[in-house]
């Protein structure tokens, strides 16, 4: 891990803020503040208060939740005061998609958008994210099979980008949803203020992976795991050894990266200047078990951490000074 210069800022005393859901997954806030949150086996979708009230808005229809598939990411139009749509990625009984509804109240009746992404037991992917350029983003795994990360026809083993409406995006590599590939099973995206984009990776036996994302790069796996040094393939900006990662979510704040851990139990404050990433700094090892999302609030001021224990799950709130 490389060592260099950052602005970070330093995370204060944590707080729990919902507890006694179970297994959640996906946050995302919508406009004035309450945040969606999503429950993979349940396929639950809650909103929740800065204040900790807990709203049960309804299930998503036609989820399978078999070992790591379910009701998975979740992101907020960023037109949500003129449409309000609310887009997830779940798991059906045939594979991995992508759907919306709008949010009027409750879950609506929900429209498919993008079917076809591979399933498995394990590697489904499942972050969802607008990007700066207001454009849809998707992360899939793999699904247990490596030879879809190479595969540019396949959806698994990808970061998709698409319209708001489920197309492929104006300005793809390959005129398909494919942003990247070579991918293992990507679960965390983010944007610096520049509208550079990141990805956490996780990797198999040896190294988990912060990769800086662009248009059509290939990012080794199953060839690579870590740092490679082939130009045919885009080495990570950091790696972990896996029992410290598993990197799930991952979010920017200026200066930092934040990347949270399943398998590590931590959060991981990641220095960022320009790109360039510095030593990574452990912090709540152990304190809360695996934690699964990471996202700022939306005045810049907190993350909200989401676990993925099994029972007992929840939000943790940390402040940033």
């Amino acid at each position: 891990m490389s060592s260099g210069p950052g602005a970070p800022s330093r995370p204060g005393e944590p707080r729990v803020l919902v507890r006694d859901r179970r297994v959640t997954w996906g946050l995302a806030f919508l406009p004035g503040g309450d945040a969606l949150l999503t429950e993979r086996e349940s396929a639950e979708i809650l909103r929740v208060t800065p204040r900790g009230e807990v709203d049960e808005l309804g299930r998503i229809p036609g989820v399978v939740a078999r070992g790591e598939g379910g009701l998975l990411g979740v992101a907020v139009s960023p037109t949500f005061l003129h449409d309000q749509y609310v887009y997830v990625y779940l798991t059906s009984a045939s594979d991995n998609r992508i759907a919306r509804f709008r949010h009027i109240g409750g879950v609506g009746k929900l429209e498919t958008l993008v079917t076809g992404i591979p399933k498995g037991g394990n590697h489904n992917g499942g972050r969802l994210a607008f990007g700066p350029d207001r454009m849809l983003y998707a992360s899939t795994g793999e699904a247990g099979q490596e030879e879809h990360s190479q595969d540019r026809e396949s959806l698994g083993g990808k970061i998709l980008r698409m319209t708001p409406d489920g197309r492929p995006a104006p300005g793809n590599p390959f005129g398909t949803l494919v942003w990247s590939y070579g991918h293992r099973n990507v679960q965390g995206l983010a944007w610096d203020g520049k509208g550079r984009m990141y990805a956490t990776e996780f990797g198999q036996n040896r190294f988990d992976e912060v990769n800086r994302i662009e248009k059509g790069r290939n990012y080794g796996w199953p060839v690579v795991e870590g740092a490679g040094d082939d130009p045919k393939y885009t080495d990570p900006l950091v790696t972990w050894p896996t029992a410290e990662a598993s990197p799930s979510g991952l979010a920017y704040t200026p200066g930092n990266l934040w990347a949270a851990a399943l398998r590590g139990e931590r959060l991981w404050q990641i220095p960022l200047e320009n790109g360039r990433a510095g030593r990574p700094i452990a912090h709540f090892r152990n304190r809360f078990g695996r934690i699964r999302a990471v996202v700022p609030s939306p005045d810049g001021r907190s993350l909200w951490l989401t676990t993925d224990n099994g029972t007992a799950d929840g939000i943790v709130v940390v402040p940033l000074r």
